[in-house]
């Protein structure tokens, strides 16, 4: 662990490109910039706020009323949900927080290196019986990879989320493409309703709050910005769909009354019925690959 910003920057700072300070509320951030992107990662929660590679507008969405607090998790960006999504909370954790403890957990930074993809940064943290290891690396494409090892004695499941924010121009026009015949369960306004994703795209015209069970890549073709956001991943199951809309948008204290039609969520995950089981001194990886290009006629 290391006792300050300097000494961070003395061990991890790269001249010009990767540099530690205080960001918002105070809290731990590393800062990258590169001909490539920029970007920034809190210590908090090893919560992903920026990301914008060369070329393109922003692409990680956060709330103007996103909370950088210790005991509170930010809005926007990179969450990441673990180990359960939601409200899921496994028998001895019935009070534990929404989502899990990782995203308000204090993780340290471990590594850093620049290399031909870009930057690369390491950070670690424990929540039992876990070791949780994350890097993140900045360049053209934005790299994020959570490794969960089980340190425990017997087999354990857990849950996980990379619950990604994207910046769109506007929910009613996008579209959601690589989900097409996946199961999935809607659960906006309190239900799980076990449906199919026809052979069409997903599309907004309401509340959407959608678990998928897929493997597959997914693209979100944005008109409004002329481009296309594609998501790569492994060790996924599970990708969540999600848009809170008006009236849900009015009750999340920490955002914006009308800031819902210009974000949505897109999330590589391992959540219901793609639960991990992990056996003792095993180690899951899940990774996610955000690309971003200019839509074309044949996107």
């Amino acid at each position: 662990m290391h006792a300050n910003l300097h000494e961070l920057n003395r061990h991890f700072g790269i001249e010009d490109v990767l540099h530690f300070s205080a960001g918002e509320g105070g809290l731990w951030r590393a800062t990258v910039t590169t001909d490539r992107c920029v970007g920034e990662l809190y210590r908090h929660g090893a919560h992903l706020t920026r990301w914008r590679p060369a070329g393109h507008d922003e692409v990680l969405w956060m709330s103007s009323k996103a909370n950088f607090l210790y005991d509170r998790a930010i809005r926007g960006g990179v969450p990441i949900c673990f180990p359960w999504f939601a409200g899921h909370q496994p028998p001895g954790h019935e009070q534990g927080p929404n989502h899990g403890y990782a995203r308000t957990t204090t993780w340290e930074y471990t590594d850093a290196k620049q290399h031909n993809a870009g930057v690369t940064l390491t950070m670690r943290t424990a929540i039992e019986p876990f070791s949780l290891q994350y890097e993140v690396t900045f360049g053209d494409t934005l790299t994020m990879c959570l490794e969960v090892t089980n340190n425990g004695s017997a087999p354990v499941m857990f849950e996980s989320a990379l619950h990604t924010y994207f910046v769109i121009s506007q929910i009613r026009q996008v579209q959601v493409f690589g989900l097409e015949g996946a199961d999935y369960l809607e659960t906006a306004g309190g239900g799980e309703r076990p449906e199919k994703q026809g052979d069409h795209p997903i599309f907004f015209d309401r509340e959407t709050d959608r678990l998928y069970t897929s493997d597959a890549s997914v693209k979100i073709i944005d008109p409004g910005l002329s481009r296309t956001i594609t998501i790569d991943k492994a060790g996924s199951g599970s990708t969540v769909v999600w848009n809170p809309w008006d009236e849900k948008a009015r009750a999340i204290g920490d955002m914006g009354d009308e800031e819902w039609p210009g974000m949505l969520c897109t999330e590589t995950a391992n959540i219901r019925p793609n639960v991990v089981t992990l056996q003792a001194d095993d180690t899951h990886a899940m990774q996610a690959v955000i690309g971003v290009e200019a839509l074309t006629d044949d996107s």
